[in-house]
């Protein structure tokens, strides 16, 4: 009896181990042998990761620099592997790439990726049982999700070293990369490296498990670059999407963590929640693979989950970019042991347990493709094939974009379209399609006839009806939409019809002009071109004199500079300053920027003269941005990334801990993202109150409008919810997370009504705006009217989801409000004009608040 006893202390202690992986005391004692399958052997000759790094695998977090040595060495070592840095983050951290396969394929890795263009190519006969399959594994978008850049030094030693798999590269290329946020990753191992004890504590309050505002999700503005594979905004991204159409891997394995009282999540996702452009077969291989995973997770004693979380529905994730292309994306979610030890519902659970997970699905990935090759190649030629035949079935033949006024919109948009191996064409003709006018130079045509059909259509479809009404990210992403640009679909005729060219690789934003002679009387430039900004501060900043027109001004040769145009010339006291230096300026700005700047040489002009009291001065915008515990990063992020990446404008990054003491008459903007507010007390609102009163411009969004009207600083009011003032019938305890999830409006785009009258409205030529709302905030209306620039009109939903009963509380609520403060102004905004670098429409309204909150008329504000 007493040996049945020990036998079965023995067996719970052994399934606590396969879980925990060891004792809380320390990870010094971790074998190599504990992540490896134990059916493989390995060539002595390659180096393992402790024998470079000093340490082993788990024990701590490997730094970025430590990570790309060992890479170098692995290449350095073995003939299957070859080490490529293919970009650089904004912190000018090296992206990396380790390519291991068959030294013969090794030395053909060109003709490799040539030939696997074919699979784009519907005419093309290939043999798909001799194609090699690719395989690209990338490892830890979101820096603080640290397990799976950790697991791809096993990975990378496993494919590098096993012998058991030598004659499987030559049937399989597999693509590593190590760190998709190489910025995010390394902010967050210091953290967690620099607060490790010797004696691991896995208290959840211990201080390494809880970084610093704002962590290390982000890239080095904060993104999160799991949202941006579509959008292509930020340079990891734009390098990792043109080394993905380089590729085309058949198989894109997206590592992540979630919380860390779950377990092992493995995709397929909720069926229910797939996109309808993603092809059934895509679907049911990932779930032919699932069962690799499966039984991996088993083999270690772990375990996992599948379809019942996640959904395959927005395209810009790591996972579910791949399937709109022919591949296979999959993700993993690894419960986070947020540093090196925490305890969970499950025992305490430790940093190597959850780096074994994502190493061993790795290898159950390699497994799967090894056996799904010629099926999985098929498949994703078989897309291809079927993408050019809906296009010819399709009635819509190719869309046209443009702005009348605004080439950069319009360029920018077409940039970000070319990135994903698209091709699009400038219009070399004004041409009008159903009465709209597109311009030559600021307006492209996209066909739908080429391989990437499905991608275009989901680049520009407007979506309505849904099968599901729960959504992990974003119900819409209408890029024309985003970008307030005209567009429509083109029926063949037209597009035979239209005068196009292709662009090319060195394509870029077309340079502005200076309209006149030189030295004039004073310069003059629309608002319209989405670097006027960059431009007016610019002008700002070298000390000319920057004015704003509140009413048009007709010059000689009939060109109308319309409200919000601004005027430069030179100042009373010019000091060093000459005409000339103006003069340069002026057409060096208008080359940047890409706008065309007008000489005026008088002041005698049509409309209202040079010298009107219509005419307001700008001050220079000096601007603090509130940051730190509380404040959304990801807004605050975008915030920082508008002003300082494309409009060269330096900010304050404001810490909300130090608003009591700093001296805010150095700032006359202050920018208050979404997020909580809390933690200032009566004193700083109180501080905040008198600054602004003194004639300067607060900027609040979304939460933060909230806050103020709690501290009685600017009173706004929003609708309550009609659902906490009634009595409700029992609902089933089963539906409350469909019901409670179908009533966030998570990202749906909407129609409003913009007065382009107002500053805030400068630069707009038309009233009809697109905004995005992520929000269930409801403003009511202010009680002077004109201190409501921005509204949503009584048919307000454009594209995405939205519950019925939230659909009937926007219609014609507000979206931007202006509040005076003593001389100042409180300019609120319930949506946010800047979210994730793509809405470019409607940044202007944020930045005309930045611009022009100074000269808002005090009897216009509410």
């Amino acid at each position: 009896m007493k040996k049945h006893s020990v036998l079965l202390l023995l067996f719970f202690l052994s399934a606590f181990i396969s879980y925990a992986q060891k004792s809380p005391k320390g990870t010094a004692d971790i074998s190599l042998d504990y992540y490896l399958p134990s059916n493989f052997t390995y060539d002595e000759k390659i180096p393992t990761p402790k024998q470079v790094l000093g340490f082993e695998v788990g024990e701590w977090n490997v730094d970025y620099e430590q990570l790309i040595r060992y890479f170098e060495k692995l290449a350095e070592s073995s003939p299957r592997v070859t080490f490529e840095v293919f970009g650089h983050s904004y912190e000018k951290r090296p992206q990396v790439l380790l390519t291991i396969t068959s030294p013969d394929n090794i030395r053909n890795l060109e003709s490799i990726k040539k030939d696997r263009q074919k699979l784009k190519d519907h005419t093309a006969n290939l043999n798909y049982e001799t194609m090699p399959l690719v395989m690209q594994a990338g490892y830890s978008v979101h820096g603080n999700e640290a397990s799976g850049i950790n697991s791809s030094l096993l990975a990378a030693y496993h494919f590098a070293a096993a012998k058991e798999i030598e004659g499987d590269l030559q049937n399989i290329i597999i693509l590593i990369d190590p760190s998709l946020n190489p910025d995010g990753y390394s902010r967050y191992s210091t953290w967690v490296n620099s607060h490790r004890s010797y004696n691991l504590n896995g208290d959840p309050n211990n201080r390494e498990l809880g970084e610093a505002w704002p962590g290390g999700r982000g890239n080095h503005y904060w993104f999160d670059l799991n949202r941006d594979w579509l959008l292509a905004q930020h340079p990891e991204s734009r390098n990792r999407v043109k080394k993905f159409q380089e590729w085309l891997p058949n198989i894109y394995l997206d590592y992540h963590e979630m919380g860390s009282n779950s377990t092992f999540f493995f995709q397929p996702g909720i069926p229910t929640r797939d996109h309808p452009l993603i092809p059934k077969k895509t679907v049911e291989l990932t779930e032919k693979m699932a069962a690799y995973h499966a039984k991996a997770m088993e083999d270690i004693g772990s375990l996992y989950y599948a379809k019942e979380s996640f959904d395959e529905y927005y395209f810009g994730y790591g996972s579910t970019y791949p399937d709109i292309q022919g591949s296979i994306g999959i993700l993993f979610e690894q419960a986070s042991s947020r540093g090196h030890l925490q305890e969970s519902n499950y025992g305490p659970l430790t940093f190597a347990f959850t780096v074994r997970n994502q190493f061993r699905t790795s290898v159950s990935s390699f497994e799967a493709a090894k056996a799904m090759r010629k099926e999985i190649n098929q498949s994703m030629h078989d897309f291809y094939k079927k993408s050019i035949q809906e296009a010819e079935a399709d009635i819509d033949k190719a869309f046209i974009f443009g702005s009348q006024s605004d080439g950069a919109r319009s360029y920018h948009l077409a940039d970000m379209i070319k990135q994903h191996a698209i091709k699009v064409f400038a219009l070399n003709e004004n041409i009008t399609v159903n009465g709209v006018p597109f311009e030559k130079g600021n307006s492209y045509i996209v066909p739908l006839n080429q391989p990437q059909y499905k991608l275009i259509k989901a680049f520009f479809e407007t979506r309505n009806e849904f099968q599901d009404s729960l959504f992990y990210d974003v119900s819409a992403w209408t890029m024309p939409m985003a970008f307030n640009l005209d567009y429509m679909a083109l029926s063949s005729r037209i597009l035979n019809l239209a005068n196009v060219s292709p662009l090319d690789e060195n394509f870029k934003m077309a340079e502005g002009s200076l309209k006149g002679e030189k030295e004039a009387y004073s310069y003059g430039f629309g608002w319209e071109g989405y670097y006027s900004p960059k431009a007016a501060y610019q002008l700002m900043q070298k000390g000319y004199l920057v004015r704003v027109t509140n009413e048009p001004i007709k010059l000689a040769d009939k060109t109308e500079l319309k409200r919000g145009s601004i005027l430069v010339s030179m100042p009373k006291d010019p000091k060093a300053l000459t005409a000339k230096d103006l003069d340069d300026e002026i057409e060096q700005l208008a080359k940047e920027t890409g706008l065309t700047i007008h000489a005026l040489n008088t002041g005698y002009t049509g409309g209202i003269n040079l010298g009107s009291p219509q005419i307001d001065v700008l001050k220079k915008p000096e601007v603090a941005l509130i940051v730190s515990t509380g404040v959304n990063s990801l807004e605050a992020g975008e915030i920082w990334h508008l002003l300082d990446q494309r409009m060269d404008m330096p900010i304050t990054l404001l810490p909300i801990e130090r608003i009591s003491s700093a001296d805010l008459n150095r700032y006359n903007v202050l920018v208050m993202p979404n997020g909580s507010y809390n933690t200032l007390g009566k004193s700083e609102a109180e501080k905040i109150k008198n600054w602004a009163s003194a004639g300067n411009t607060i900027i609040a969004r979304g939460n933060a409008m909230r806050w103020l009207a709690d501290q009685e600083i600017a009173k706004f009011e929003f609708k309550k919810d009609e659902d906490d003032e009634k009595k409700t019938s029992p609902k089933p305890y089963g539906d409350f997370t469909q019901s409670t999830g179908a009533r966030l409006t998570s990202g749906t785009i909407f129609h409003a009504k913009l007065d382009i009258t107002h500053p805030i409205g400068y630069g707009y030529e038309k009233p009809e705006i697109f905004t995005f709302r992520n929000s269930n905030l409801f403003l009511e209306k202010a009680k002077n009217e004109y201190a409501n620039p921005l509204v949503y009109t009584d048919k307000p939903l454009a594209s995405g989801y939205v519950h019925p009963e939230n659909l009937e509380k926007i219609k014609e609520t507000g979206i931007i409000q202006v509040k005076k403060l003593g001389s100042g102004r409180v300019i609120g905004m319930v949506d946010n004009p800047n979210f994730r670098a793509t809405w470019y429409g409607t940044n202007k309204l944020f930045l005309n608040a930045v611009f022009f909150g100074q000269i808002i008329k005090s009897g216009t504000a509410d």
